[in-house]
């Protein structure tokens, strides 16, 4: 795998060539950068910038006055070959707040296993209306510690108005949800994305997480999707590298609170 065509390959698909992720989103190219734009529980942010030192400080200032007018806080997603060098400082001095850094990790479907084992009594259920986003959220809030309701409305609008642009799939233990996962779809591109796979405490360690990823990763090449992408926590990292994933870059956001 050459690590440096596929970034640029991906920044060509998924960044630069990004699609809308539901009703009532948009993407805006403004010059030499390209934003994402919804409703406040969408994801609004900026997914790429090809900027340089002399006119990375006018293109963040123009940013922060756009999501200013629409009143939505923002993230600028800054992945480890952006450029200028010192983005990310520029970003810290203009207001921003750094989250935690994630990696950026890719692999070819077809060369994950295509076989999911799981523990007795453990069934995995395709997510298709209310009831299923429910039983996603609650293994949300009690795997990550967080509100989920933004991430419930998002994935409702999306299987509402694009069910073909997404997958979602709960894991059920004798009927109770312990692990749940999403499957990005996007239209005309190689990547599909692996998003907010989690698992509760108590059924951490069982195979759970990787199950999911060779399940997701069946239907992306179905679907004619070339390779599986994950923003990976460093809990994540180590068992995706084990499973053939490779580190592309890192990805860290900034978020601006409006």
């Amino acid at each position: 795998m050459d690590i440096t065509a596929l970034r640029i390959h991906y920044d060509r698909q998924r960044r630069i060539g990004a699609r809308p992720e539901g009703p009532g989103c948009r993407v805006e190219r403004d010059g030499l950068v390209v934003r994402h734009e919804g409703p406040s529980y969408a994801w609004n942010g900026v997914l790429w910038s090809g900027l340089g030192p002399r006119d990375a400080d006018a293109a963040i200032a123009a940013e922060i006055r756009h999501f200013r007018t629409v009143g939505h806080s923002f993230e600028w997603t800054v992945y480890g070959h952006d450029g200028p060098a010192d983005l990310a400082d520029r970003l810290l001095a203009a207001g921003f707040t750094a989250e935690e850094p994630e990696t950026l990790m890719v692999a070819e479907a077809a060369s994950l296993p295509t076989a999911v084992e799981l523990p007795d009594g453990v069934e995995i259920h395709p997510v298709t209306d209310e009831t299923g986003v429910r039983m996603m959220v609650e293994v949300h809030d009690r795997a990550f510690g967080t509100d989920g309701s933004q991430y419930a409305s998002r994935l409702l609008d999306q299987l509402a108005a694009a069910p073909d642009s997404v997958a979602a799939f709960v894991v059920l233990a004798d009927g109770v949800p312990v692990s749940s996962a999403r499957l990005d779809l996007p239209e005309e591109s190689d990547f599909a994305g692996l998003y907010g796979g989690g698992t509760v405490e108590e059924w951490r360690g069982r195979g759970l997480y990787r199950a999911l990823v060779f399940h997701r990763a069946r239907l992306a090449l179905a679907r004619g999707h070339r390779y599986v992408q994950v923003d990976a926590a460093p809990t994540s990292r180590p068992i995706l590298k084990r499973l053939g994933f490779a580190e592309l870059t890192t990805m860290t956001p900034y978020v601006y609170e409006v």
